[in-house]
């Protein structure tokens, strides 16, 4: 129910168009119940079974019987004067009119749930965009990438099929069956109770069924993520899954989590179709009930019910079935839809730790140094890091080296706060980054990565990523300074060529040339550089390292290196292992100790 309510709230700033919605339902409804109340005096001028009335009386507009008598004596004076076919002909054509106009304002009502329907489901998924993008780097390592794109995607989908969709029958058929349940009290309130007897009968078979749906439905759209996941590894690792003959291996997994998505769906397929069948089933037995009590009611000693009256109780129930057999339908698909609530509720409430303290304040400049004190840190209780002390003074360039799974990555990912310290503390200037606004801290800093982070836009976009409004020729002079210049006016497009998923039209030297060339523009004064050479050819990694001399003038940079040649002129040297510094350092200093730094050198050497 609560998740319902959640739903419910994104309505909130569409309440207008609810309001438009809900008063031409109502219309809809009152138009339509007047056409089939014209079927009671229809059948009595037909049967002859409707007395005339020859004596007016004041109108009471709050008393149906009022109404009804002075209605029954405006038709008794056109059969008097103009005969039965007359009357019967007017009748017709204030049916037609009433029909007319019920249509229409059924199409109203519709019209303003439009923007209603469509809206909700573009500020859940604009929600659940911004929290995405608003997570700490931590929470992706848990999920996986498949499994969060199947909430952004098929989840919000079925929100949109199950719940949404729903919204213009909930808006609807209440209204309706609540009205003519009303008319039907007012024909006959002992027929109408013993309906009200019925009904609840009916709901409950429906709800027995429907209360396995939503269980069903969220292991359903688990396995739909795992599919997910799945198709985008193997997308991802074609050309290892190719180069070890392992086609037969990922089919397999495929096609068994295929087999048990294919099992679950045919199971909440067959439950939601039972809905409409069951309901027109238990309707039938309800109007075959209603018409044997009615019956009594007529043909009894004390006939209390008119025949005409029966017939046109038995078509405005018959009216009953279809909303409520559309109701109990919505029911089956809101209990599906629910599942998929539940998932992206999973993300929406995930909790992000990594927040601005109140009263951060404002930094736009790097002055002095960043030093972390006695800093460690723990994933998933995991030691990573351990009494970690640094100080790199500004203008420096310290590089930290080690083997894989020493804590390199982790430690720098640490500045610019995609990861909390869990003891000590990292300073700015002086000042704990925790105290800085987000945006600020992360304006001082620069990436290079050791695989190229690109995005399926054009070279310049690529460039100017995150920058508005950028001069261009400033963008071109970033690329010259980075090695890019000459390479992108080879192109077919030049600066506006698109490179393609994640610069799949691009080599590696030129993927990572453009990153460097996107780092120049940002022009931060503090540069992190992962292992930016790392994966290139020599011939790349010349024009690379020498794009990268060219980042790292007059800025402070902290480069991770496994290529201990690239940082042999670095100011200070620290060597990890196994989350601690083991030693720090000059490259010669270093090689002198003959510890462990002077071992990795002599290897790769």
């Amino acid at each position: 129910m609560k998740n319902i309510l959640k739903i419910f709230s994104y309505i909130l700033p569409y309440k207008n168009y609810a309001f438009l919605n809900i008063i031409f339902n109502i219309l809809s409804t009152i138009f339509s119940l007047f056409s089939f109340a014209m079927a009671i005096p229809f059948l009595g001028i037909l049967f002859k079974t409707q007395p005339l009335i020859t004596e007016p009386q004041p109108i009471d507009w709050t008393s149906f019987k009022s109404l009804e008598y002075n209605f029954n004596f405006w038709l008794s004076n056109i059969i008097i004067e103009k005969g039965e076919l007359k009357a019967l002909i007017l009748i017709g054509i204030i049916v037609i009119i009433a029909t007319f106009l019920k249509t229409a304002t059924f199409y109203l009502a519709n019209h303003f749930m439009v923007p209603i329907r469509n809206g909700v489901v573009r500020d859940i998924r604009n929600e659940l965009f911004n929290k995405v993008v608003g997570l700490p780097i931590g929470y992706f390592s848990e999920e996986k990438k498949g499994n969060i794109i199947s909430r952004m995607t098929n989840d919000v989908q079925e929100i949109e099929w199950g719940i949404m969709s729903s919204l213009e029958i909930v808006f609807r058929d209440p209204v309706k069956i609540i009205m003519f349940l009303v008319s039907m009290i007012v024909i006959s309130w002992k027929l109408t109770i013993f309906v009200f007897i019925l009904l609840p009968l009916t709901g409950l078979v429906i709800g027995q069924i429907g209360k396995t749906l939503r269980k069903t439905s969220m292991a359903g759209q688990q396995h739909m993520g795992s599919l997910m996941a799945q198709i985008d590894e193997m997308i991802g690792g074609l050309r290892i899954v190719k180069a070890f003959n392992a086609e037969e291996h990922v089919k397999n997994r495929f096609y068994n989590t295929n087999n048990l998505y294919t099992g679950l769906m045919n199971k909440i397929n067959r439950k939601r179709f039972l809905a409409g069948p069951l309901t027109e089933f238990l309707a039938t037995v309800s109007v075959v009930v209603i018409m044997w009590y009615g019956g009594s009611m007529i043909l009894g000693e004390n006939k209390i019910m008119s025949s005409q009256a029966l017939i046109g109780y038995l078509i405005i129930f018959s009216q009953i079935i279809s909303p409520a057999k559309t109701l109990s339908q919505s029911w089956y698909n809101i209990k599906k839809a629910l599942a998929s609530v539940d998932r992206v509720n999973d993300i929406l409430k995930a909790e992000n730790k990594i927040v601005e303290t109140q009263g951060a304040i404002s930094k736009k400049s790097f002055d002095e140094s960043i030093e972390f004190k006695n800093v460690s840190f723990a994933y998933n209780d995991i030691p990573v890091l351990k009494n970690i002390n640094i100080k790199i003074q500004k203008g420096k360039k310290i590089a930290i080296v080690g083997q894989s799974g020493s804590g390199k990555s982790t430690l720098i990912d640490l500045i610019p706060r995609f990861y909390d310290v869990n003891e000590g503390e990292i300073l700015i200037d002086g000042t704990n980054i925790k105290n800085f606004k987000l945006k600020d801290l992360r304006s001082l800093i620069g990436y290079v990565n050791q695989t190229p982070i690109l995005f399926n836009e054009t070279i310049y976009n690529n460039i100017a990523f995150g920058i508005n409004d950028v001069d261009y020729e400033k963008v071109i002079e970033a690329a010259k300074i980075a090695n890019a210049h000459n390479f992108i006016i080879e192109t077919e497009n030049q600066y506006q060529t698109n490179i393609g998923d994640g610069g799949c039209k691009l080599s590696g030297g030129e993927k990572q040339r453009i990153s460097i060339a996107r780092a120049l523009l940002k022009n931060p004064p503090i540069l992190i550089l992962d292992e930016a050479t790392s994966a290139l050819d020599n011939e790349s990694e010349k024009l690379v390292q020498q794009a990268l001399e060219n980042l790292m003038k007059d800025r402070t940079a902290i480069i991770i290196a496994h290529r201990l040649s690239t940082i042999r002129n670095a100011d200070m040297i620290y060597v990890m292992q196994n989350g601690e510094i083991i030693e720090s350092g000059t490259h010669e200093s270093l090689i002198e100790k003959k510890s462990y730094y002077y071992k990795l050198n002599s290897l790769q050497l």
